[in-house]
């Protein structure tokens, strides 16, 4: 939202159409995007339906970004090496991102807006409390992990995402 306040809409249109990164929904919906959907592989119509708030809960607010993201990159290359299997590489980015916001959250830096942690359960736990509460995550470890892939049609995905400019005020 920030951005939003500093940014100007032709600056941010701008700046939408080189990095394509959107900072104002008015960018997602003009014209000129429009037009250049066809050449962007399903960009403009992801951002445009309302998929692009299924896929995380959470929004764009991570605590301490920088630190997160660095130590994601660290798994992966653990992972990609063969230093680690992938799940050992995910289990140890999990252990070091709930130790900085372990942090975050007991020096309350970030105020009411910092991370507030859920006491350790085990994962049978979290699936029980899931599927009690009618969440769709965690789920239990599937007994094949790796079922045949499906292919769906690109059109038939683009169909899948209606999308509707939202109301002026």
């Amino acid at each position: 939202l920030y951005a939003q306040f500093v940014t100007s809409k032709t600056v941010s249109l701008k700046k939408s159409h080189v990095g394509l990164t959107f900072i104002r929904e008015s960018d997602i919906w003009d014209k000129s995007f429009t037009k250049r959907a066809p050449q962007l592989g399903g960009l403009i119509e992801f951002y445009r339906s309302p998929a692009r708030v299924q896929w995380s809960p959470t929004g764009a607010n991570v605590p301490d970004y920088p630190k997160l993201a660095q130590l994601w990159w660290q798994a992966i290359g653990d992972a990609s090496s063969g230093a680690k299997t992938p799940q050992a590489a995910m289990d140890s980015l999990a252990l070091a991102q709930e130790s900085v916001m372990e942090r975050l959250e007991r020096s309350g830096v970030q105020g009411e807006c910092g991370p507030k942690l859920n006491a350790k359960h085990p994962m049978e736990y979290w699936v029980k409390l899931a599927k009690e509460s009618g969440n769709l995550a965690p789920q239990p470890k599937l007994a094949n992990e790796k079922p045949q892939g499906e292919t769906i049609d690109y059109d038939t995905l683009i169909g899948s995402w209606p999308a509707t400019p939202p109301k002026k005020n």
